[in-house]
This record gives C-alpha cells, sequence and structure tokens, in this order.
C-alpha cells in the first residue's frame, strides 16, 4: 500500500515557488547575523531559504542509476552535494535528513545486463574459432556500420549494402581529417564512439581470420574476438535473443555489483552516505499505488498495459503548470525521448510530452503485478513515490545534476503535484554545474569518461574536492591537468606549509615552556592579527551564506593564512604562539568541515592521511623528543662553524646539510634554519619533501641549463666574431676575400689604390677601406692571440 500523507500545509503554499531556486536565508534564530544566505541557480534569482519546520531540512537526492562504473562526472555531482550538505549541518546546524535513491531498474539497465548476458553465454558455448563465429561477427559489424555509423557519414560516404569491408579502409583514412570528423560529430554527437568501436572490430575480424587461415583456432582466440567485438556483437545479439532473457537475477546482480562499487569510490572521495537510502525494486507496490491516485485525480491514463501521465490535463488545472524548471525546453523532443528511455514504447500517447508512469514490460524485460498488467515503473515515478513516502508531500531540498532539471525533476514534480493536489512539491531545487573535461563535456553513453577509480591513481580525494570547491556549485567545471597541477596543487601546499610551521612553532614553545620575562606579547601587530580572524570568520560567512560562494570561501582562508605566515615571519620572532594556534585551529576546523580533514580532528590543520601501517601511532609524541635532541647538536656545530671562520669548518656546515636535505628527508622531517640560528623542526610527509626537493633540484639543473645555453650561445657569438678576424688585414681586399678584378693595385699594407680598370679611387672610398682595414687589423691580432691560447692549452 501506498505511505498516506498528509496535504500540503497552507502556510507553506503562501511562500513556496514554482522554480527551481537555492538556499538563502534560512535562520538559525531568528536573528539577521545568523542566516544561511541565498542559493541561486544562475539563471534564477536568489531567495531566502526558510525550511518548513524550524531547523529540521528535508533533503531527497537523485543518486545513480548503476548499470556502470562511477565516473568524474558523479564524483562532480555527489561530492559537490557533499560539501554543500556539510556546510548545512557542520556549519549552519541544520538537523538535514538527507534521502539518496538507487535507480535498480531502468532501460540501461536492462539493456546492459542482456548485453553482458548474452555475450558470456556467447563465449560459454564457444570453444574454437570458427568460419561461422566469424561470420556471425561480420553480419553483426556490418549491420552496425549501416545503423550507427552511418549516422554520422555524408551520403557520399555511406556504404552500399556489401561493400562494408570494401569501402572501410577509405573511411578510416577519411576519420584522420579532423575537419571530416567533426563534420560526423555534428550530424550525430556519437559518431565518433561508434566509429571506434566498428573500427575495432573490423581489426579484430582481420586478425581472426588470418589466424583462422594459420590453424589457430584456440577458445583463446575465439574470445579474444568475441571481447573485441562485443559492444558491437551485443546489440546484434539483443535483437536475436534478447526477449528470451527473463531471470531478474540477470538484472538485480548487475544493479547490486555497480551499486556497491559506486559506494566503494564515494567513500573512497570522503562522501557521507545518506541517511537513508532508498532502491526502486524496494517501493514497487508503493509505485503501483501512487500511479493508480494519479489517474484517480484525473492526470493519468492506460494505453495497451502501459499509463502516461496526461501533461495536457495537468497544465490546464488550477494551481498546475508542467515544466517549471525549464519551460523552454517543454518541446524538446530529444530530451524527452531520452527521458523515456531506449525500450520505450511511445505509441498512442495523447501528446509528445506526456511520459510513462508505468511501462508494460515485453519480453525481455523484469516485471512486476498491477492492474494494468505485468509491468514496471517509468523512470520519473520512482524518486516521486520514495520522496513521498520518506519525506511527506512536501520536502525543503531536491538535488541532482543540472542534466536531471528537464525532464526528469519537472516531471517528479508534476507527477507529484497531480498525486498530492498541491501546488509545490518541492521548495528548492539545487542543481549541481556539468564536468568538462579539457573543454569537453564528458558522457557515459558517448563513452569519453574518465572513472573514480582512474583519476584516484593520479589526484587524492583531497585534491578532487579543492578542485570542485574552486569552483561554484552550480557553474561548469573544465577539469584539466593545468588546474590540479597549478591551482589545486599550490592552495594545498599553502595550506600544508602553514599547519606544518603552526604545529612546529607550538611544539617548540611547549618544549622551551612559557616565557617568564614579564614582556607584552599582546602589541600592535598581534591586535592586527586578531582583528583579521575575527574579519574572516565574518566574511566567510557571509560567503557561504552567498549562495554557498566556496571559492570565495576559501580565499578568505588562504588570505588569513598568509597574513598569519607575514606576523610569523616578522623580524624580532616574539611570537604571540597561542594566537597563531587559534588562527590555525579556525582555519582547519572549515576545511574539515568542508570534507578535507584527515587524521585526528584534534590535531591543527587538516591532517594527513596515515597509511594501515601506521595505525593509531602519535609520530609527534614518538619522534619530537628525539629529533629535537638531534636538532640542537646540529645547531651547535653550525654556531661553532660559523663563530670560528676557518674555511676548514665549511665540512662541517656542509655535513649540518647533507644532515638536513638528504638524511631526515626519508623520514618525513625538515629543519627550517632561522633567525636566531635554532632550526625549526617539522614533521612531513617524507613524498611531499622528496618532491619539494626533487622540485627545487629541478628548478636548480633548469636554472643550470639556462645559463650552460646562455654561456654556449655567447662562446658561438665569440667565436663568430673571432673568425672574423681570420684573415690578415693586407689580404682582405685581395681575391679570392673579394671578386676577381674588383681591385687593380695595392700599397704595401694590401689597401686598394685604383680599381679594376685602373682609375684611382676617390678621397672618400680610400678613407673608409683603410677603415676597415684598422677594423680587420685588430680583429686579426684578437684572432692570432685567441688561437696562440687554444695551442697553449692543447
Amino acid at each position: 500500500m501506498a505511505v498516506q500523507q498528509p496535504p500540503c500545509p497552507r502556510s507553506l503554499r503562501s511562500r513556496s515557488t514554482t522554480r527551481s531556486h537555492a538556499l538563502k536565508s534560512v535562520p538559525l534564530q531568528r536573528s539577521s547575523s545568523s542566516r544561511l544566505g541565498s542559493v541561486s541557480e544562475a539563471r534564477l534569482p536568489q531567495t531566502e531559504f526558510v525550511p518548513i519546520n524550524g531547523r529540521h531540512v528535508k533533503w531527497y537526492n537523485c543518486g545513480p542509476t548503476v548499470y556502470d562504473a562511477s565516473h568524474m562526472g558523479h564524483a562532480r555531482n555527489y561530492v559537490t552535494q557533499d560539501i554543500l550538505r556539510r556546510i548545512m549541518t557542520d556549519y549552519f546546524r541544520y538537523d538535514v535528513h538527507f534521502v539518496m535513491n538507487i535507480t535498480d531498474i531502468d532501460d540501461k539497465i536492462i539493456l546492459r545486463a542482456r548485453h553482458n548476458h548474452l555475450i558470456s553465454k556467447l563465449r560459454d558455448e564457444t570453444t574454437s574459432l570458427t568460419p561461422a563465429l566469424i561470420e556471425q561477427v561480420r553480419a553483426a559489424w556490418s549491420s552496425y556500420v549501416h545503423s550507427k555509423v552511418s549516422k554520422g557519414l555524408p551520403e557520399a560516404d555511406r556504404p552500399s549494402a556489401g561493400s562494408e569491408v570494401d569501402q572501410w579502409p577509405k573511411l578510416v583514412a577519411r576519420f584522420q581529417d579532423k575537419e571530416w570528423r567533426l563534420q560526423g560529430l555534428q550530424r550525430d554527437e556519437k559518431f565518433e564512439m561508434h566509429f571506434n568501436a566498428a573500427n575495432a572490430t573490423y581489426n579484430a575480424l582481420v586478425r581472426a581470420e588470418e589466424q583462422l587461415k594459420s590453424g589457430q583456432t584456440s577458445v583463446e582466440h575465439a574470445h579474444a574476438l568475441i571481447d573485441l567485438a562485443k559492444d558491437v556483437l551485443a546489440l546484434t545479439l539483443d535483437k536475436q535473443f534478447g526477449s528470451t532473457v527473463s531471470d531478474h537475477t540477470i538484472f538485480r546482480s548487475l544493479a547490486a555489483y555497480w551499486e556497491g562499487e559506486f559506494f566503494k569510490d564515494m567513500r573512497r572521495l570522503r562522501v557521507r552516505d545518506p541517511d537513508t537510502l532508498t532502491r526502486v525494486t524496494e517501493y514497487v507496490p508503493e509505485i503501483v499505488s501512487f500511479v493508480e491516485g494519479i489517474i484517480k485525480n484525473g492526470y493519468g491514463y492506460e494505453v495497451d498495459g502501459s499509463v502516461y501521465f496526461d501533461t495536457r490535463a495537468f497544465d490546464k488545472a488550477d494551481d498546475h503548470s508542467y515544466a517549471k524548471l525549464e519551460p523552454w525546453s517543454k518541446g524538446n523532443r530529444e530530451l524527452l525521448e531520452e527521458g523515456e528511455g531506449a525500450l520505450s514504447v511511445t505509441s498512442g500517447r495523447r501528446s509528445a510530452a506526456d511520459f510513462a508512469l508505468w511501462k508494460a514490460s515485453k519480453p525481455g524485460e523484469p516485471s512486476w503485478p498491477s492492474p494494468w498488467g505485468p509491468g514496471r515503473p517509468g523512470w520519473h515515478i520512482e524518486c516521486s513515490v520514495m520522496a513521498s513516502a520518506i519525506l511527506g508531500d512536501n520536502m525543503d531540498i531536491h538535488s541532482g545534476g543540472i542534466d536531471l532539471a528537464f525532464p526528469h525533476h519537472d516531471n517528479e514534480m508534476a507527477q507529484s503535484e497531480a498525486y498530492h493536489n498541491c501546488p509545490a512539491w518541492v521548495n528548492y531545487f539545487i542543481h549541481t554545474g556539468h564536468l568538462h573535461i579539457e573543454g569537453l563535456k564528458m558522457s557515459k553513453s558517448l563513452k569519453n569518461f574518465i572513472t573514480i577509480d582512474e583519476i584516484l591513481q593520479k589526484y587524492t580525494a583531497r585534491q578532487l574536492r579543492l578542485a570542485f570547491l574552486t569552483q561554484l556549485w552550480n557553474a561548469k567545471v573544465d577539469f584539466s591537468e593545468s588546474l590540479m597541477t597549478g591551482e589545486v596543487r599550490g592552495i594545498e601546499i599553502a595550506f600544508n606549509n602553514f599547519f606544518t610551521t603552526v604545529k612546529a612553532l607550538v611544539s617548540q614553545a611547549e618544549a622551551e615552556g612559557p616565557k617568564l620575562d614579564g614582556k607584552n606579547r599582546f602589541q600592535q601587530a598581534e591586535r592586527e592579527l586578531t582583528d583579521s580572524l575575527h574579519a574572516s570568520q565574518a566574511a566567510f560567512r557571509a560567503a557561504l551564506c552567498d549562495s554557498f560562494n566556496t571559492p570565495e570561501a576559501i580565499n578568505i582562508l588562504r588570505e588569513l593564512v598568509s597574513k598569519t605566515n607575514v606576523y610569523i615571519k616578522a623580524p624580532g620572532g616574539n611570537l604571540e604562539i597561542g594566537l597563531i594556534q587559534r588562527v590555525a585551529r579556525w582555519v582547519g576546523d572549515m576545511l574539515r568541515m568542508f570534507g578535507l580533514g584527515e587524521g585526528e580532528t584534534q590535531e591543527i590543520g587538516w591532517g594527513q592521511e596515515r597509511s594501515a601501517a601506521e595505525g593509531s601511532v602519535n609520530r609527534e609524541e614518538i619522534l619530537m623528543p628525539y629529533l629535537r635532541t638531534l636538532s640542537s647538536f646540529r645547531d651547535g656545530v653550525r654556531k661553532l662553524a660559523i663563530a670560528k671562520g676557518d674555511n676548514a669548518l665549511k665540512d662541517i656546515l656542509a655535513l649540518s646539510d647533507k644532515l638536513r636535505d638528504v638524511d631526515l628527508v626519508p623520514l618525513g622531517v625538515a629543519l627550517d634554519d632561522q633567525e636566531d640560528g635554532k632550526a625549526l623542526v617539522k614533521l612531513v610527509p617524507p613524498e611531499e619533501l622528496i618532491r619539494a626537493r626533487e622540485e627545487k633540484r629541478a628548478q636548480a639543473e633548469a636554472k643550470a641549463a639556462r645559463k650552460a645555453a646562455a654561456a654556449g650561445a655567447e662562446r658561438q657569438k665569440r667565436l663568430a666574431q673571432l673568425e672574423k678576424g681570420r684573415v690578415p688585414p693586407q689580404e682582405m681586399y685581395k681575391p679570392p676575400n673579394v671578386a676577381e678584378g674588383t681591385y687593380g693595385s695595392w700599397d704595401e699594407n694590401g689597401v686598394p689604390l685604383t680599381d679594376g680598370e685602373g682609375k684611382e679611387l676617390s678621397k672618400s672610398a680610400s678613407k673608409k677601406l683603410q677603415k676597415e682595414w684598422t677594423l680587420q687589423k685588430k680583429r686579426h691580432e684578437e684572432f692570432l692571440e685567441w688561437q696562440k691560447q687554444q695551442q697553449g692549452q692543447q
């Protein structure tokens, strides 16, 4: 039975919105200073956020359709949602009930499960590479070329039936032309994906035919052909045998596997589990009852065992309108069809905008009993039923990716408001922006996605979260190598260095004990830093109140860290450690609030991830006493060497530097030389010190290389200059140094007197030639001197 919910409260209707909003002030207390600022989607005005019931917030988040590996688009959406949820719960202290669903029955799941099952069945039945298997794959490939690849081909390049094999090499050559390929993508956005799949199968066929001719017919060769051609082969197998797949466990096992993988990825990304998790397959009876209620209220109709939502009837009704979020997409057939799924039958609908509430199951699809016959839920109805069952007939926040706004969320709202007979089922929507990889939109359907597992092999969960924090939650994110190695890495290094320095200063102060010298350590510099802390705290709150402006919030923390670093490095060294520690703890607490924390929560800063081998061992408590003793020894050696000023003592300094730069680095210990001659001892992850050392070494080598290159260029320039002096001045105006017949006679120094016809040179010409002769005489002398030096060095 469907869960019965009370009617929409009247008090909410007067302030609810029919458009997608973002959160603006939610009163924690009834004072303007403690209100969550406004949240706004980019295209909509900001609006104040007021929960339905005090500090309690009902929040429903659209979960994944589990049929494949989670990718960076999922990371963008779910990490961002996690950040916003943490801000609401850990910063603004709302009592949030966070509900998320798992779509474990859907057209995509059905197709993927059938494809996997049929490919697996073919592998099991295949014992060797045979002409029949090759012919089966070739026929599937030809069909794929016509049904998929040809969509992106110009008319003149589309192969006729039977000519696919002959034409394919020519198409492969054309595919190398970027302009031709882009034109294909304009005709069909999946052109490149389809072409690559077809080409992989073609190459596999060529290889298999060669293997067959040479007698290589083992089961391994047969399975290799099937595996390489599976994307192409699965479509044909599905057409032939898809209707025979009737075992529900085939579909459920696929969804269960990928659900498990999804949550593994989320935990690696430090995304909190939902408070309540729902699965579609667990709510089918409630879905049937919900659909019955929509029909009873006059907004649904049955056609051949399927039930559709009547968008026209809904639009004409008082207090209702269809497509509130994206009214401009109302007639977008491409989006509407995509929302219905690849297995949907659309005949018999009263309007092209009408969508399926319940789908009559065809052979090869899972089914459940219903008043309209065996069938399964439509995609959009799932969230409406599960959210209503858990949260009631109205919720504060509904979230998901921007691609879900239409038709999914618009359809959810329409059918829910039709069932509950209320004008507003959701008060506020949060839609996270698209993710682009190096400027290109990522899409699982286009197979141009990066899995979460792949990205976590390159970057840490903290770095990915930082990347999303530096962008507005509703903005398009262009994920790139430059973003991660530039801005994100720079932010991480700045915070790491700050926390490492502060912990070292606090540890040093604790070791030395209180300074009972009667000095007042709270002077102008301390007052200014305290004021900066208070101003930063206020600005940080204002940023998060302004539509969760996390980029601004991160910048505020960075600026405070920068000001504190200036205070620490100021001459005099009379630091107020308590103030520094207070700043560091607040900055660390705010970063942890965003989900960036690791390790123990009571430690200063955002912590460092510890390996399983370290367990709960506190490295600082164990190592610092010994390392401080070692550091003191090094300080004494340096002071002795510096005080004596004897050149022989340079070896002692070199030894101390080796201790700092080489011996302690693998232990994760950094020694920073200070103004008073005492080294500041830091504990840093060894890989960071090694990376910093290698970066420093690489910079030094690059500088040396540039210097060497400059010296080489200067040497070449010098040699070129010297080469000009190789000719003695007495010979410079005579052949072969000038053309034969240029001059007729010369004086004793070789300076021309007459031209080639015997005419005496003019005074100006003679003067010019004499000037050049004098210059060449100087060059030649320099050349002879250089030549002499070179001979002396041999």
